[in-house]
């Protein structure tokens, strides 16, 4: 996994470097080289600080003065995965129950979940090299679950679901640039977010013995794990002419406080493409990688004999394979305003124990620069 990481990350990295090296050896041939090569990088810089990343990807520097930017994001997740591999019904029936109570097999399996977020970020540019940004984020989660008897046949008893919502996390953070050249622009990102959703949500469930008792839901239906984390990261935006421009951007989130449980350190990484039809209109393709660890701690509480209830069936990696749209339209007064689009699939899902297999995302936002 950690050379699947190299060369997801470093690889397009390094020949982006190559790239300026041969443009800085061109430039250097003759004096009309140099100063159209300064032309070149005044363009650059101001052509870079005025493009849009694909809407799926957070904390992009800007030029000085205000932007907001509201994303509406979807979730989809169908199924189950043991593993990293597709398993039946049947099969996690004859699963014993970890809590080691009745009954002895789980008996309450997800069949979807669905999940909504909204995020709104404002962000002031206090110059070119330092940009704050204040995010919000709102969760809204949707389960269905069906009930077996716990004895044989293990016969269906009933279906059910259950919801949550709530604010889930407030983040502050200040991008900083690193180093810009000709077409090529690095900058760092240090935030720390806080946990806010409620950790401990209740739902009426149908238990195997066909009761419904209110009980605290497991941990992925909860809209927050009451922890602090402090985010690093570095992205990379290299053009390669006026059409193309290649991005990399790498994260890792670290749990530096928490209650009696929280959700896995994170490590995210995207490369993509962009091309620009237009000054207007641009598509990408991007990579996603997101490798997680599985819960730490645990609640007393939640120990139903269903697989959420599993803290250690959390984390796992995943790569996603995503494609996007955005386009500038004149709404608001002031500069231009962008609509993005982005819809990602999962094609590698090597996931913890057993969870529920991801399907699809789709990210949907507005921006505005003032």
């Amino acid at each position: 996994m950690k050379i699947l990481l190299k060369i997801f990350v470093i690889l397009p990295i390094t020949v982006f470097s190559q790239a300026d090296s041969s443009n800085h050896d061109h430039a250097s041939m003759g004096s009309m080289r140099d100063h159209s090569s300064m032309e070149m990088t005044h363009a650059g810089k101001h052509s870079m600080s005025h493009h849009s990343l694909p809407i799926g990807i957070m904390g992009n520097m800007h030029h000085k003065g205000f932007m907001i930017s509201v994303k509406q994001g979807w979730m989809k997740m169908k199924g189950n995965i043991f593993d990293g591999n597709t398993i039946r019904n049947s099969q996690i029936l004859m699963m014993p129950n970890p809590f080691g109570n009745m009954p002895a097999n789980l008996s309450i399996i997800p069949k979807t979940m669905d999940i909504k977020m909204t995020m709104i970020d404002g962000m002031y540019a206090l110059s070119e090299d330092l940009t704050l940004m204040l995010m919000a984020t709102y969760v809204a989660k949707d389960m269905n679950l069906e009930t077996y008897s716990p004895m044989m046949p293990r016969s269906s008893i009933g279906q059910f679901s259950s919801s949550s919502s709530d604010l889930s996390s407030l983040s502050f953070s200040g991008l900083f640039r690193i180093s810009q050249t000709n077409n090529s622009k690095w900058f760092g990102e240090i935030s720390l977010k806080e946990s806010i959703g409620q950790n401990d949500s209740m739902a009426t469930v149908l238990t195997p013995m066909g009761k419904k008792m209110t009980m605290t839901m497991p941990y992925a239906m909860q809209s927050g794990d009451d922890s602090i984390s402090l985010i690093l990261g570095f992205t990379n935006l290299k053009e390669i002419n006026e059409k193309v421009m290649f991005g990399n951007q790498l994260k890792r989130k670290i749990v530096v406080s928490e209650s009696d449980w929280s959700f896995g350190d994170q490590t995210e990484a995207s490369t993509w493409m962009q091309y620009f039809f237009s000054k207007s209109a641009s598509f990408s393709a991007r990579l996603k990688f997101i490798d997680e660890d599985s819960i730490s701690g645990k609640n007393p509480l939640i120990m139903g004999p269903v697989q959420t209830a599993n803290p250690m069936n959390y984390g796992g990696y995943k790569i996603y394979l995503g494609f996007g749209l955005n386009i500038n339209l004149d709404i608001l007064p002031g500069e231009k305003d962008t609509i993005g689009f982005e819809i990602l699939r999962p094609i590698k899902q090597d996931l913890n124990g057993l969870q529920m297999e991801k399907d699809y995302q789709i990210i949907i936002g507005y921006q505005k620069n003032f």
